[in-house]
């Protein structure tokens, strides 16, 4: 067995202990040692053996530990002082802000209010239960599609006696898009400028490409601040662009652009300051977004790029072609120039 730093890879998953998460997510793969003071290359290099070698590998669990001089090591073999390393799919988007429920209590009238502040439709559920002291009886659920930069109400409560208020209790979630869109088929022109660079771990991947939001995304090497560019044009929805290193998001800075066939393309780990555009901004194929990085749970330079779509209160990743091999073409332009 190998053992060693793990340095320039991609980690487009989020971390925990193994307490925090089923066994079944775990999952082993060799552990290799780099120079670190490695050209970026040659890592993304070492990286992309790494991970063809992981797809292959079984379920087990993968120790992690670090030495005194600061060097991070993996592996399938527990070692004194290292600890369980776990990956689990997490995308997070804070949209708390801009989808609110307002809850309108005035003139014995209690309403439910949905605010949509995004860019982009946001299907919603209001479960109501212990209802009484109301007039009629509301729908127990209530699932709606809210369209862009919209107010819906979802449901009033009338109070029965006068002077005292419905008495209920609510839940309430919401998830991007709109269940309803059906994405047609595309293929993708490769969402970046230069190269060639090489994928190091595609769909499906073994390492952290196993969930539903990420399962079908492509991460692919390339140094620090290559540009990338709009890989199929559409409204840009979400942006972060103040992260520096792994910071509080597993995502990282990124860009995030609904498509007009109600699909969505996601540009992860971008460097900080980077991203040009702004949400509600509509962008065509091609268009300047920002420049790739290594923010969030990232251990290497790469673009991670997935496309999702709604399924029903939750997004999950789709799979998608590029419209050329990776890495065959150097100075991509769109248009093939």
């Amino acid at each position: 067995m190998l053992s060693g730093e793990y340095v320039g890879a991609d980690l487009s998953a989020n971390e925990a202990l193994l307490d925090a998460h089923p066994a079944e997510h775990l999952l082993v793969f060799p552990a290799v040692k780099f120079a670190r003071k490695l050209p970026m290359l040659a890592r993304s290099l070492l990286l992309c053996g790494l991970f063809m070698a992981s797809s292959s590998a079984v379920a087990a669990t993968i120790y992690k530990s670090t030495d005194a001089n600061g060097v991070v090591s993996y592996s399938d073999k527990p070692t004194p002082g290292a600890w369980v390393f776990v990956f689990r799919d997490q995308m997070v988007e804070h949209l708390e802000t801009q989808v609110r429920l307002d809850i309108q209590k005035r003139s014995g009238i209690t309403a439910f209010v949905v605010r949509n502040e995004l860019f982009a439709p946001v299907e919603v559920e209001l479960k109501l239960d212990g209802v009484s002291n109301v007039r009629t009886s509301p729908p127990r659920l209530v699932r709606q599609v809210v369209p862009a930069r919209s107010s819906v109400t979802l449901a009033s409560l009338a109070a029965r006696t006068v002077g005292q208020p419905p008495r209920y209790t609510h839940a309430f979630r919401y998830a991007l898009g709109d269940p309803s869109a059906r994405p047609r088929a595309y293929r993708y022109p490769l969402p970046w400028t230069g190269g060639p660079f090489q994928l190091t771990q595609g769909a499906n991947g073994r390492y952290s490409h196993f969930g539903p939001k990420g399962r079908y995304a492509q991460d692919i090497a390339m140094p620090e601040g290559t540009p990338i560019i709009a890989a199929r044009s559409g409204m840009v929805i979400k942006v972060e662009n103040n992260q520096s290193g792994r910071g509080t998001d597993p995502s990282g800075n990124f860009v995030r652009v609904l498509h007009d066939d109600g699909s969505m393309g996601v540009y992860l780990h971008l460097m900080q300051g980077s991203v040009v555009v702004r949400e509600g901004q509509r962008v065509g194929l091609g268009a300047a977004l920002a420049r790739s990085g290594n923010t969030g749970n990232s251990t290497g330079p790469h673009l991670h790029f997935v496309i999702q779509r709604n399924v029903g209160l939750a997004l999950e990743s789709i799979p998608y072609q590029f419209n050329q091999p990776v890495g065959s073409l150097p100075n991509f332009a769109v248009g093939g120039q």
